[in-house]
């Protein structure tokens, strides 16, 4: 091979190797929570419209397919009569109840076969006043994969409820739920 081509060889190399940005569906998402739940300063203020963590942009954008089909199946069953969600709560902040996002911080874990762990950690209950000893800021793990050559959330971890609640799991509780005639949510919120 002559030098020419090991130069351009070696010049597409880094271009080719470059890993997907794991990080960038993530901050979507906290971006959409951090718009739903920012403080108001009065009671009289008008909110901003709700970010749907879920809509039909971000389910093709953030997420992997199977992650919005088993959305899709679940939302057939929403959690009250009038429609929309599956979820009777914010399953992002892990509640019905929260303050405004404070000390957010990701942290990406080691990407190995084209799949990462993306950590976020958060504070949603500073506001209401005292709290335990023990208290640990929540924390969600989005398990990242790679797929059509972008980063996309396969799943999203919450270690706070019971056995790390898999949202994927859960929707597919949701939809088995529905389909045998239960309804609402199938994974009980820690608060």
């Amino acid at each position: 091979m002559s030098r020419f081509g090991l130069v351009a060889l070696a010049l597409l190399v880094p271009v080719g190797a470059q890993a997907a940005d794991f990080k960038a569906p993530v901050a979507d998402v906290m971006a959409a929570a951090t718009t739903n739940w920012q403080d108001l300063g009065t009671d009289l203020d008008t909110p901003p419209p709700y970010a749907d963590y879920f809509s039909e942009d971000f389910l093709k954008r953030l997420y992997s397919r199977d992650f919005a089909e088993k959305y899709s199946q679940a939302a057939k069953f929403p959690a009250y009569d009038d429609g929309g969600s599956p979820f009777d709560y914010d399953p992002i902040i892990g509640g019905q109840d929260g303050c405004a996002l404070k000390d957010v911080t990701t942290a990406e874990g080691q990407p190995a076969n084209g799949a990462q762990d993306v950590t976020v950690t958060f504070d949603n209950s500073h506001c209401f006043g005292e709290r335990a000893g023990d208290w640990q800021p929540e924390k969600l793990v989005f398990k990242m994969i790679e797929e059509d050559g972008r980063a996309v959330i396969d799943d999203i971890e919450r270690p706070s409820f019971e056995e790390g609640a898999s949202l994927k799991k859960e929707m597919v509780e949701i939809a088995e739920a529905g389909a045998n005639g239960g309804s609402g949510s199938a994974t009980e919120s820690p608060e």
